[in-house]
């Protein structure tokens, strides 16, 4: 591998695009990998997407928004997240619509139709003005995708697939996922379906969770290449445990409960049990994953009363839909349900937009233009939807322990009694409620937190006193890193980074063989 660094003022950086066949097919992961790869051997790398649709978001030390992926994808390659790394964050607020957030800061709702009419294709000299920005001060960027690049109807307005990648003269790489099957079919497809100018940039393939012997696959993968005149770059093992700091929070809000914690065994006697809500437009629902880290916690998401009987702690986690979600906790007796354990001294949280349904009353002429809701009246807190947004990187002391977080927001809070202050929040009784973000990855406030939550609860809970998330965090990672070092063909990799895209790939005209 070269030792040149973009800092020497050669040249700019180089460049790779990780696409994918599918949405997860597991492009997140695989440019965490290489990032963490390529930190590891002294690359001074970047992540960087240039359009990301997500409702889990992080707040970077300059006070912009990005896609928490993008930051989980930073903390891989070992440098400070920032907005170049994300320049456009889009942020549904339903099935049609989304909050644009551009260079780390929102600049208005758009629809679907809307954006993809005009605003998108504006955008192309934005996010190309950032990577090149990367590529000015780093020896590498590695750039994720969306969704499919062969998405043909969005082709003329794309700026984040091959509409990138033929503006920044980058080669890229497909991911396609072979435990969903059909692999062979996706790779081919998804190349044949391009024009001749944009597969002159596809280099070649990589297989994704495969399971079994590799052996058995390399038939097909000689016969792929021989169909489309590319290799296959490597075969990814599955393995568990690494969807971290996903993006789609979404997909769990409308499908109900189809997460839940592996868990480690108990440090002390018990366990203790976590349900999170799933409530519509569920967002930064990655704020327990610090909880399903813990020895003996059990973290699973539900949508009915019922699965709330046997919980010790209830969690209302953040959402883009604050009044919606309250209706929808109505509709389905969560939210008579919640109040009960709160009359009976058992464990609530409220974060964000859960703490908001939470209070007394909310105003919202903003977000869902509902005008004056009655929330749920567990805390003595009044929310006013302001235009401008809250982004912030707090911290402080809660519990008599240190603890950070972060803010994104436009409901504004007024507490007007309780108990004691909760972060910037409050507790009455066993309800808490906070609009701090990642405050539980504080380890010694978890355990605090942990501590409060099974006196209430009734159980002899014990946290382990050792557990620390930023290391779990990075031996994550380190697992991604590993998984391209071991099963990649890294030279081929750096080749494609450092020298750009390959000369006389052929055309693969559709249907042709």
């Amino acid at each position: 591998m070269s030792g040149r660094t973009a800092a020497s003022g050669s040249r700019p950086g180089g460049g790779l695009l990780v696409a994918g066949t599918t949405s997860d097919a597991g492009k997140s992961v695989v440019t965490a990998g290489i990032c963490r790869w390529l930190a590891r051997q002294g690359v001074k790398v970047a992540p960087f997407k240039a359009q990301n649709m997500s409702l889990n978001s992080f707040v970077t030390r300059e006070g912009a928004e990005i896609g928490r992926a993008q930051a989980m994808q930073a903390a891989a390659a070992r440098v400070e997240p920032t907005a170049l790394m994300n320049p456009v964050l889009l942020k549904p607020g339903g099935d049609r619509s989304s909050q644009v957030v551009l260079l780390g800061k929102p600049v208005g709702e758009l629809s679907a139709r809307g954006y993809h009419a005009g605003r998108q294709e504006k955008l192309l000299g934005t996010v190309t003005e950032c990577l090149a920005e990367l590529r000015r001060t780093h020896d590498a960027v590695i750039c994720e995708g969306a969704g499919s690049p062969a998405e043909i109807n969005l082709r003329r307005t794309d700026i984040v697939n091959m509409g990138l990648a033929r503006a920044a003269r980058i080669p890229v790489v497909v991911v396609g996922d072979i435990d969903r099957g059909g692999v062979f079919a996706s790779f081919f497809g998804t190349t044949a379906l391009l024009s001749k100018e944009d597969q002159a940039l596809v280099a070649g393939y990589l297989v994704n969770k495969f399971r079994g012997d590799v052996t058995l696959l390399e038939p097909g993968l000689e016969m792929l290449r021989g169909l489309t005149g590319r290799p296959t770059l490597g075969v990814l093992p599955f393995a568990h445990g690494l969807g971290i700091d996903e993006e789609d929070g979404l997909r769990v809000s409308m499908r109900g409960a189809v997460r839940e914690s592996v868990v480690a065994p108990p440090h002390g006697a018990d366990v203790l049990r976590v349900a999170v809500c799933a409530v519509p437009l569920m967002s930064n629902f990655t704020d327990v994953d610090a909880l399903a880290a813990e020895p003996g916690v059990v973290v699973r998401f539900v949508d009915r009363a019922e699965e709330l009987a046997d919980a010790d702690l209830v969690v209302v986690p953040g959402t883009r839909g604050t009044v919606r979600a309250l209706a929808w906790l109505r509709e389905r007796g969560l939210a008579a349900a919640i109040a009960r354990r709160a009359a009976e001294g058992r464990p609530v949280l409220g974060i964000c937009g859960g703490y908001q349904i939470l209070g007394e009353r909310i105003d919202d002429e903003v977000e869902s233009k509902s005008g004056t809701v009655d929330g749920l009246g567990l805390l003595p807190v009044r929310v006013r939807f302001a235009v401008e947004k809250t982004l912030a990187r707090p911290s402080g002391e809660a519990l008599g322990e240190p603890v950070e977080g972060y803010e994104i927001h436009h409901g504004v809070a007024e507490v007007t009694g309780g108990d004691e202050a909760f972060l910037d929040g409050c507790r009455v009784g066993s309800v808490w409620g906070t609009h701090w973000h990642g405050s539980l990855e504080s380890d010694a406030f978890r355990r605090a937190f942990l501590r409060r939550v099974a006196a209430d609860a009734g159980r002899a809970f014990v946290p382990a006193p050792d557990t620390n998330f930023g290391t779990l965090r990075e031996e994550q990672l380190d697992r991604l890193g590993d998984l391209i070092e071991e099963h990649a063909d890294t030279g081929a990799l750096w080749r494609l980074i450092e020298g750009g895209v390959p000369e006389g790939l052929p055309f693969v005209p559709p249907g042709a063989p």
